[in-house]
């Protein structure tokens, strides 16, 4: 079963084994186009989805945007994007838009609980009164008040019983994995970026609304740069003839905790990577089948239970590739059977004319 880093517990932590989970994840802004470093964030939830679904493990997913008061300009980007790096939708998308009932109605809960007051037109948490406060990021020095709800002259803005005005910047995300997944949520996944002040707001309110601890493994990914600067647009790394995919194992080369600056040099060393394994594929799919490299595949499997080692799963593949004493079949079939889970379309060179 899949083991991994759980932020709260600062620990590697198994997985418990289940027939279904339920994972929330944190969507970009829509209020811009998803650059690389969203998409690596993204990528985290697919491969904790991918690995899991190995272990026959039916995941529901839920992809939530905190969005009040920001126009929408990049869903359907985001979406794109993602699809272009094979990442899988969510069984459950939300925006807090669309969910201004269920905002509203957490925020009267809190006030209603003792765990929230008005002031001048505003709803004020306070989390002074929380023992586990600040367990996410291990600090103690938190704001310990912040804005449920704020009055908004203008629009965008909602009506509410404490006038017209907009949530703050976590109840949204409170309410909507609440409502879409319920009481229980198996896994959240975000950023490293989002633990404070953000997931500590939202585990806060969450576990102060139903009386018991809500999420059961907070998984964080650390940042991206490229070339020491902000990510660019996925566009302009396929504008410059990079197969996304590419994108998705230059990726995949490090670990998810691990801080990455990638260069453009990266990038195309691993589309040549990309292609070079396809032509591959490719030409082992012309041999006769053989049963899989087990004790290769086992190694790969291993790693990518291990905290999702991808680096180390893609060695191994390297590894394959350059054993002679492997038949050709057997690698065909192994390859394959990994890319359920790398992802990177190892089998689209198959049938296609060689140069």
């Amino acid at each position: 079963m899949l083991r991994i880093y759980d932020t709260r517990a600062r620990q590697v932590e198994e997985i418990a084994p289940a027939r279904g989970l339920r994972m929330y994840a944190c969507a970009p802004p829509v209020h811009r186009r998803a650059h690389l470093g969203d998409l690596r964030q993204a990528l985290l939830s697919d491969l904790i989805r991918r690995v899991l679904e190995r272990h026959r493990v039916r995941m529901v997913v839920c992809l939530g945007a905190d969005d009040p008061g920001h126009p929408e300009r990049a869903a359907g980007g985001f979406a794109d994007d993602a699809a272009a790096l094979n990442l899988r939708p969510p069984e459950r998308s939300a925006r807090a838009a669309d969910h201004a009932d269920q905002v509203i109605g957490l925020i009267s809960r809190l006030i209603e609980q003792g765990h929230a007051r008005t002031a001048d037109g505003r709803v004020l948490f306070d989390a002074a009164a929380s023992p586990s406060y600040g367990e996410l990021s291990g600090k103690t020095d938190l704001e310990t008040t912040w804005e449920l709800w704020r009055p908004v002259d203008g629009e965008p803005a909602w009506d509410s019983p404490w006038g017209r005005g907009l949530p703050g910047p976590h109840a949204a995300c409170s309410a909507m994995s609440l409502r879409l997944l319920g009481e229980r949520i198996d896994i959240l996944t975000g950023e490293a970026e989002l633990i404070r002040p953000h997931h500590e707001a939202v585990r806060v309110q969450s576990d102060a609304v139903t009386g018991h601890e809500v999420v059961r493994h907070w998984v964080h990914g650390e940042r991206l740069l490229v070339e020491g600067g902000e990510p660019p647009e996925l566009a302009a790394v396929t504008g410059a003839g990079i197969d996304p995919l590419a994108v998705r194992l230059a990726f995949l080369e490090r670990h998810y905790r691990t801080p990455l600056d990638l260069t453009w040099d990266d990038l195309r060393a691993a589309d040549e990577t990309v292609r070079r394994w396809r032509g591959r594929v490719a030409e082992w799919s012309e041999s006769p089948s053989a049963p899989m490299a087990v004790a290769h595949v086992r190694r790969a499997e291993a790693a990518l239970d291990d905290d999702l080692d991808t680096a180390t799963a893609l060695r191994v593949l390297a590894e394959l590739e350059a054993d002679d004493s492997v038949p050709p079949g057997a690698k065909f079939e192994s390859f394959l059977h990994l890319d359920h889970v790398l992802a990177v379309d190892l089998s689209a060179d198959i049938g296609k004319p060689r140069p």
